[in-house]
């Protein structure tokens, strides 16, 4: 892609036009400071009291009223719609890592989407906050989460994907995962480490929401 529109040395706090609650922003902000927002993300951050440093997308849910509030250089309209703003956003921004928050738990077809968009940038540390979970691609890499004995790990594949675990009460070896046949949801940590590793892009993690900066390390650590 061409020089992003976002650049920052840190984390950066992604809102969608989703539910956005004070506890959460809080929580993203002040592990990842730079807020940036798709679309109508930019109304959440807003009514939080907060200025986005961007608005990606193609602007059909962004207010007029938060348009007028936000000076124009940090609006960046991209019309085309072969891609959600969420698709927009992540392709846009370059950060060690991406928190985002008002994709999950609003909308079925806007969180089956936001899934669709973290895989197809598998490479990025992009994290879903979720009302009581994380989600977040499985990196093109092994990874490993630092947990607690019981926290539930949930695998769901969105391709045909296989891969290896250390850790899991019920390991994941030699099993064939694809979205219509085998899936690995409320799977679980026997100990205070769980690793995982696949042959492929395609499959989603979540994790506990309390296990946030486990989950940033796990993603940042050797990855790049």
């Amino acid at each position: 892609m061409n020089r992003p529109l976002v650049q920052s040395p840190g984390g950066v706090t992604l809102a969608g036009g989703g539910p956005v609650s004070a506890t959460d922003l809080r929580r993203c902000l002040a592990r990842a400071p730079m807020a940036v927002a798709a679309d109508g993300g930019a109304d959440r951050l807003l009514a939080h009291g907060v200025m986005p440093e961007a608005v990606i997308g193609d602007m059909d849910s962004l207010s007029e009223a938060a348009r007028a509030r936000i000076p124009a250089a940090r609006l960046h309209p991209i019309a085309e719609q072969e891609s959600t703003d969420f698709d927009k956003a992540l392709r846009s921004i370059r950060a060690p890592f991406i928190l985002a928050t008002g994709f999950a738990g609003g909308r079925i077809d806007h969180g089956l989407a936001a899934m669709n968009a973290l895989l197809r940038h598998a490479g990025r540390a992009c994290i879903l906050v979720g009302p009581k979970d994380l989600a977040f691609a499985a990196p093109p890499r092994p990874i490993a989460l630092a947990l607690r004995p019981g926290d539930t790990v949930s695998l769901f594949p969105l391709a045909r994907v296989g891969g290896r675990s250390e850790g899991l009460h019920w390991p994941i070896a030699g099993l064939d995962f694809a979205p219509d046949g085998v899936i690995g949801t409320s799977n679980r940590a026997t100990g205070r480490r769980v690793e995982l590793a696949f042959d492929r892009p395609g499959m989603v993690v979540m994790v506990p929401r309390g296990r946030l900066d486990a989950t940033i390390r796990a993603l940042t650590e050797g990855g790049g």
